[in-house]
């Protein structure tokens, strides 16, 4: 993993991403993990859930039309009164479209009932269209589906910094949790993802530490807050108890390591915390970790720099 050094002036880019969750017989909580290929412009070879850039056509009427519910209520859930109602749905929209686009999980159902939207079959033809540039309104439309938003839940929300650490882009990204539909299997589709994986969070950060995956800074932060938690019910209720958190990483170089600090460290602009976990990860010998090495990851609770 390379460092970025360049500044970005320009705003950061609506995008949402799926923490796609399953309950596991031995692991608990298990997430699901798609690594990206290495010709990928951004976060290429990391392990990152699925997720994308919101379209316009996200917000859409047309595709709105096929919400299982009224957008202000997807508003009101998201928490961020300042944007207008369209886009908090249209992020919803971008979180399913992406699902299904890289890892063929469709969180939508056929409004027909003798038609099954769950079919293996049908669910990749999909995807593969959207893959050949069909577009996500069209798929809604010939499938006649309605998205299931009540599926996902806004988890946190990260705010890439005007220098960037590990990509030349800036992104302001919502994160969803989202239980795995039932009998459906996700499956990462060979061209913007080569491998994926179901991990509990735990062995997903043991995996990053002994450097069997590698993995950006909000993926390893968002392990880290799932880790308190027994079952994916947990998860998403918690979820829906509270505000998503809102992190803006700052970050600055010293000693001669980049680092990234997070609200309640005692050099972010925010004392408040944001989140459980070290405040603060350093970049050493290729890769982000806190000082307190893999036991800050692990027992997280109360942690700081």
């Amino acid at each position: 993993m390379q460092l970025n050094s360049e500044v970005i002036t320009t705003p950061p880019r609506a995008s949402a991403t799926v923490v796609l969750l399953r309950d596991a017989p031995q692991n608990g909580v298990e997430v699901f993990l798609l690594r990206r290929h290495t010709d990928s412009a951004v976060l290429g070879g990391a392990y990152v859930f699925p997720g994308g850039k919101l379209d316009e056509a996200d917000s859409s009427e047309d595709v709105l039309r096929h919400l299982d519910c009224d957008p202000q209520d997807l508003h009101r859930a998201l928490a961020e009164p300042e944007i207008q109602i369209k886009m908090a749905a249209g992020l919803y929209v971008a979180a399913i479209r992406e699902a299904l686009e890289e890892c063929g999980v469709l969180y939508a159902r056929a409004r027909n009932p003798d038609d099954s939207a769950h079919n293996t079959a049908q669910r990749a033809q999909w995807q593969k269209k959207l893959h050949a540039g069909e577009t996500f309104t069209n798929v809604l439309a010939n499938g006649d589906l309605q998205l299931d938003t009540q599926h996902l839940a806004p988890w946190s929300r990260w705010v890439t910094p005007r220098m960037p650490s590990v990509t030349s882009k800036r992104f302001d990204t919502r994160f969803f949790v989202a239980l795995l539909p039932q009998n459906q299997n996700p499956l990462h589709d060979d061209i913007e993802a080569v491998d994926s994986m179901w991990l509990s969070p735990k062995e997903a950060l043991l995996r990053y530490w002994d450097r069997s995956i590698s993995m950006a800074p909000p993926q390893i932060m968002t392990l880290v807050n799932l880790l308190p938690y027994i079952n994916c019910a947990s998860v998403l209720h918690a979820a829906r108890q509270r505000k998503p958190a809102v992190v803006m990483p700052e970050t600055f170089d010293a000693d001669g390591l980049r680092h990234i600090c997070y609200p309640g460290d005692p050099l972010h602009s925010i004392q408040a915390r944001a989140m459980i976990g070290p405040t603060r990860l350093r970049f050493f010998e290729g890769r982000f970790e806190p000082q307190g090495g893999v036991d800050a990851l692990l027992s997280p609770e109360g942690v700081s720099w």
